[in-house]
């Protein structure tokens, strides 16, 4: 074993798209795996090209908005094959001068490990890895992440990465670097339980304006559009006890008032789960502000959870509705019924929740979606008195619905994912127009 503890470099990198926005946004695997190998002894240096805080950034509120914010962004050109899209393209994240300094004052590194989230962001990815390479040409670079598991010949062939990583890190992390670095240690944790994992080392952010919270992974349900089976088959879920303690951690040692939820079903099971967890945080009486980006599912919201979750803190509710169109859903999903949603929405305002605090996700872009039963969903979720919320639909590689993409795009999705941004609706066909997404952005507005 050598003697010099090694450097561990972990990168989160820019975003290349038409828009992108900090809605508590951050790389939530990464900074789990900077904790492990600060735990195992690593020297760990952690660089965030999504810096919204960075000492060369304009200074602004970290905690405004609940800690959300708009991104620094630079126009760049647009991708081949995307420059009849009439929309600005943009470098999301810190300026590459201020990268290459910070990279320049660190110590070389021993292994840089990069992660990846939107398949169509790998642009950001490539450029990041490209300053990584130019500053440090010898120095083995990994790619992890999402497009690295979804796109993984895509990512050999494009990122400029020296290695390709796919599935949770968390599982061969340690051997992964002990290979490259000759420091080779026994894992103290448990990879197929969160309750021994460490707290994300989100102290190494910049500024700590939120913090994600991971109460378990993968999910029971087998949704057509989502990939979260294919990236993480196992289901593990924590102590709710043990969650609660995270949340007082960065509360008190950090003063951290935002906290949000990115379950994929942060409700399953919530007798045994959710209902203890939110017990537990109203007992210790924190002051706490949570939300749920990641959408819960509406027929688990019964009068118990909501009241909990009203209690609790809870400020931003996001439902996984998906469409209105109850009788025909099956094509999607088999969430929830008419009944269940209207149920779930009384029961979340008797609670003491207002309409601007509740939004149901409805997905538009679906290939050969009629457009006049989005409508009649936007009307319904109004109609329940809370807020529509499109989610454009991004098509993804190893889920049901890849096939129907890859017929119904007007784009070849299969060539580069690139074509797959949800900002240019890929899946509707030649017909499509820009006056439409705006007719349904009014829509949800009015």
């Amino acid at each position: 074993m050598q003697t010099n503890t090694p450097h561990i470099l972990l990168v989160n990198p820019w975003i290349h798209d038409f828009a992108a926005y900090d809605f508590w946004a951050k790389p939530l695997g990464l900074l789990y795996l900077a904790a492990i190998l600060k735990n195992h002894g690593f020297d760990v240096t952690y660089l965030d090209c999504l810096d919204r805080f960075h000492p060369q950034a304009p200074t602004t509120d970290p905690f405004a908005r609940h800690g959300r914010g708009p991104y620094l962004k630079t126009r760049i050109p647009k991708p081949a094959g995307l420059e009849d899209i009439p929309r600005y393209f943009s470098r999301y994240g810190i300026k590459p001068e201020w990268l290459r300094r910070d990279l320049l004052a660190l110590a070389q590194p021993d292994l840089v490990l990069v992660t990846s989230l939107m398949t169509y962001w790998y642009p950001g990815v490539q450029e990041t890895i490209k300053v990584l390479k130019g500053v440090w040409p010898e120095v083995t670079v990994v790619l992890g992440g999402v497009y690295a598991s979804l796109c993984r010949n895509h990512a050999e062939q494009h990122s400029g990465a020296d290695r390709i990583q796919t599935g949770p890190a968390e599982e061969y992390i340690l051997k992964l670097v002990g290979d490259y670095t000759g420091f080779h240690v026994r894992p103290d944790f448990d990879p197929g339980n969160l309750d021994t994992y460490p707290y994300p080392a989100c102290d190494l952010q910049s500024k700590i304006n939120y913090v994600p919270l991971l109460t378990s992974r993968g999910c029971p349900f087998a949704c057509k559009y989502c990939a979260s089976h294919f990236l993480s088959s196992k289901r593990m879920v924590r102590r709710p006890e043990l969650v609660v303690e995270e949340i007082r951690y960065w509360h008190e040692q950090h003063g951290v008032k935002d906290f949000a939820f990115y379950d994929d079903a942060l409700l399953v099971n919530a007798l045994i789960h959710a209902v203890p967890m939110l017990e537990g945080i109203i007992k210790a009486g924190l002051k706490v502000d949570f939300h749920t980006p990641n959408a819960l599912h509406i027929r688990e919201i019964t009068r118990r959870t909501a009241r909990l979750m009203y209690r609790a803190g809870f400020k931003t509710l996001r439902l996984g509705l998906e469409t209105a169109a109850f009788e025909a859903r099956k094509e999607l999903d088999y969430k929830v019924t008419g009944a269940e949603f209207k149920r779930a929405v009384d029961r979340l305002k008797e609670a003491g929740f207002q309409k601007n605090q509740i939004g149901a996700y409805l997905l538009t872009g679906l290939p050969g979606q009629d457009l006049h039963v989005l409508e009649e969903s936007i009307k319904t979720v109004k109609q329940a008195g809370i807020t529509p919320i499109l989610a454009h639909y991004s098509p993804i590689p190893h889920t049901a619905l890849w096939q129907e993409a890859l017929a119904s795009s007007r784009y070849n999705l299969a060539a580069d994912p690139i074509f797959t941004n949800n900002a240019i609706s890929p899946c509707q066909d030649k017909t499509f127009s820009w006056q439409t997404l705006s007719h349904l952005k009014n829509l949800t507005a009015n």
